[in-house]
């Protein structure tokens, strides 16, 4: 007799090199028991935990980018201040979360892609631009419940599937 066929698991993929979030990432991964990719191009301490796998990939633009695209998909959360990576997983099914709460949904990918460019042709064009603003306690408490809220948005959809 066959094991009735097992739902998609749902996994949690972290760009990880300039991740504020991460320990909030592990917190909410051990509550749920979801799978946590740490994802970068150099060594990064990260907890013993069998949920919790470190990826290091080679060094080069976007290689850390390329292999959570590859992976990440309709049954996943990506978690990324990234917006083009933001942007290319979004269009793979994932649901996609930025370190300050924002969930990214189609028109604000859209949105976001628009500003990076804008910001982007203005330093070209020699503007001076600030980075982001350091992370506040309401972003991070913003982080946590969006976080929440799309694991248990995929718990529901899965659930629904079986």
């Amino acid at each position: 007799m066959e094991a009735p066929n097992q739902p998609p698991a749902i996994r949690i993929f972290v760009d990880a090199d300039a991740c504020p979030v991460k320990p909030e990432v592990y917190r909410v991964a051990e509550r749920y028991a979801l799978k946590v990719y740490v994802v970068a191009n150099a060594f990064m301490n990260v907890p013993r935990s069998e949920l919790i796998e470190r990826i290091i990939v080679s060094e080069g633009p976007d290689v850390a980018d390329d292999w959570i695209v590859e992976r990440a998909g309709a049954t996943d959360i990506v978690v990324t201040a990234d917006v083009p990576l933001a942007a290319r997983v979004f269009r793979n099914g994932a649901s996609v979360i930025s370190p300050t709460g924002k969930a990214f949904d189609d028109d604000s990918i859209h949105m976001a892609l628009a500003t990076r460019n804008l910001l982007t042709d203005l330093r070209s064009a020699g503007a001076e631009t600030r980075g982001p603003k350091p992370l506040s306690r309401q972003d991070l408490s913003r982080f946590l419940s969006a976080l929440d809220l799309a694991v248990v948005r995929l718990q529901r959809k899965l659930a629904g599937q079986g």
